[in-house]
């Protein structure tokens, strides 16, 4: 009989936790980090994410604005990122929540460069790969990007 009661009483706390889970995951924002591995493999694999070459970008290189996710700031491993026009630019993004995202949110589509700190389109930038996960920084210019590596080895 006490069994069955602590098997009940279980059943009822785990229905319990469930659904005041379920509550508070609809009244706050859930945060999750996700890691760039976990986004690649994420991705639906379709046929106009082409690889654009055997090379792929490191840590310090100049990337090209369409292997990179404009949402998530991040180089994308050499894979084509969706297309995303908007007012006379093209915005790239790696699924269609980025591709969503893009017209709607400003703040998704402009940077500050880290040399000028002024605030730069992202479809305009000169776009570097700044960590070892694909991390990127967008640049006004190449120039821009010279003279804040210049001021790093002086300091």
């Amino acid at each position: 009989m006490k069994l069955i009661s602590l098997k009940g009483i279980a059943l009822f706390v785990t229905a319990l936790l469930m659904i005041a889970c379920g509550q508070k995951e609809n009244n706050t924002t859930v945060v999750k980090t996700t890691s760039m591995e976990e986004i690649h493999q994420s991705l639906p694999k379709q046929e106009n994410k082409e690889v654009t070459s055997n090379t792929f970008y490191k840590k310090g290189d100049h990337v090209p604005s369409d292997l990179v996710c404009m949402v998530n700031d991040a180089y994308m491993g050499g894979n084509k990122q969706l297309e995303v026009p908007f007012e006379g630019k093209m915005y790239y993004g790696c699924c269609q929540m980025c591709q969503s995202r893009i017209p709607q949110d400003n703040s998704v589509r402009f940077a500050l460069d880290p040399f000028s700190l002024k605030q730069v389109d992202k479809a305009l930038a000169y776009i570097v790969i700044i960590g070892n996960n694909g991390e990127v920084a967008y640049f006004e210019n190449e120039s821009n990007y010279k003279s804040l590596l210049a001021q790093a080895k002086e300091a």
